[in-house]
């Protein structure tokens, strides 16, 4: 047993010898306590090698090649040897402008844009900038597993709110858990366990109660070119531009999670400070990885066009194998994800059958009782992995 005494450590944090020989570790900080490694992970490391995964939250096609390209090509000619601006090359933040104005109904000046580390950075300072110690932020429960850690890390208090029965959010939730405290509610559309995709009318009431209260509204569309069932729509859209901040990457649209590359945008004055958290926890994005996501935005975009195709081909399989077993589960109207209700020990039956499937209540205590399942990967594996599922229904009923 290590024996923790504080007046072991000297102002620096150091750890100090006894005479004795014992040796007294310096404490954590009470913000990385509160936080632990995710579910989702614990899952991956219990698995077998040879397990199939419906885990994880990639697409399952290459990076397109006109964006491992344009990476090539600036590292040949030398362009990627040095620090890019904080915010990214400006001709980058030029095509995430486009991109808004070519995909959304709002506009981006290219100077109000920050080239982040994924989205999981764009989260990061976005939540660091606006919450104070001891202020909430509101979010989905069930939901994606960052928007707690970051926002205990940032000395905040999280505020789940649950879903409507089809796992959307309602709207009306959300501003009943508005309070005086809240510093912040998230939007995520298409979303983050649940593949839910928030209505037209949603967004307008989110761009409402951001107009209305004093609580910023973080509108995270890293999965916005995936909807199979009407269009995406950003509380963006519709509200104040700064009522509103909003997160993107090239992650999941251009399948390049490994290639690290998000972005935030809002009004000016929001951007400035969350650039401050940026230049001193990240500096810059990867300059190659911004290369590479200027030669995605900027080319052709038959390649998202396929994986949206491929991914809603493979949901309508999955559907019709989860409602053949007797499994309740809402039509995912985006994303890649579905999350079915499931019998109690179904998770654990499934993994031990070698198909690996993350327990809902890794994302909230709301997504006890369901499961999230992954449909990136290809048809054929897909097909085996319900045919192991069909039998651990069983084998739990």
């Amino acid at each position: 047993m290590l024996l923790v005494l504080s007046r072991a450590a000297d102002r620096h944090g150091r750890i100090m010898p006894f005479p004795d020989g014992d040796v007294c570790m310096r404490e954590f900080s009470s913000r990385v306590e509160r936080i632990s490694i995710s579910g989702i992970r614990e899952v991956f490391e219990a698995a077998g090698e040879d397990a199939i995964n419906l885990g994880l939250g990639q697409p399952d096609f290459p990076t397109p090649e006109h964006a491992r390209q344009a990476a090539i090509e600036a590292i040949e000619t030398g362009k990627t040897d040095g620090y890019t601006s904080n915010k990214g090359t400006e001709s980058l933040r030029e095509a995430i402008a486009a991109k808004h104005d070519r995909d959304n109904g709002f506009t981006v000046d290219p100077s109000n844009i920050i080239a982040t580390a994924g989205g999981s950075e764009a989260l990061h300072i976005a939540i660091e900038a606006h919450v104070n110690a001891g202020e909430e932020v509101v979010y989905p429960d069930p939901g994606f597993v960052s928007y707690e850690a970051l926002t205990h890390l940032a000395g905040g208090e999280p505020k789940p709110v649950e879903l409507r029965g089809d796992l959307t959010l309602d709207p009306a939730t959300v501003e009943d858990a508005i309070t005086d405290e809240t510093a912040m509610f998230i939007v995520n559309s298409p979303a983050n366990p649940t593949g839910a995709v928030q209505s037209e009318a949603d967004m307008r009431e989110f761009a409402r109660i951001a107009d209305e209260h004093d609580a910023v509204c973080l509108s995270d569309e890293v999965y916005e070119p995936f909807v199979f069932d009407g269009e995406h729509h950003s509380p963006a859209d519709f509200a104040d531009p700064d009522s509103v901040v909003v997160v993107n990457a090239c992650s999941k649209a251009y399948s390049m999670t490994g290639w690290r590359l998000g972005w935030v945008t809002g009004s000016h004055e929001r951007v400035e400070r969350m650039l401050r958290v940026h230049q001193y926890a990240q500096a810059c994005a990867s300059a190659p990885a911004q290369y590479a996501a200027e030669g995605a935005l900027t080319g052709p975009q038959d390649c998202v066009d396929e994986m949206r195709a491929a991914f809603e081909e493979r949901r309508d399989v999955l559907l019709d194998g989860l409602e053949s077993m007797g499994l309740e589960v809402p039509t995912p109207q985006g994303a890649f994800y579905a999350m079915p209700k499931v019998p109690e020990g179904w998770t654990d039956e499934v993994i031990d059958r070698g198909v690996v499937v993350v327990p809902g209540e890794a994302f909230g205590d709301g997504g006890r009782g369901h499961a999230r399942i992954s449909y990136a990967t290809d048809l054929e594996t897909l097909k085996e992995a319900i045919g192991i599922m069909d039998e651990a229904t069983t084998a739990v009923r």
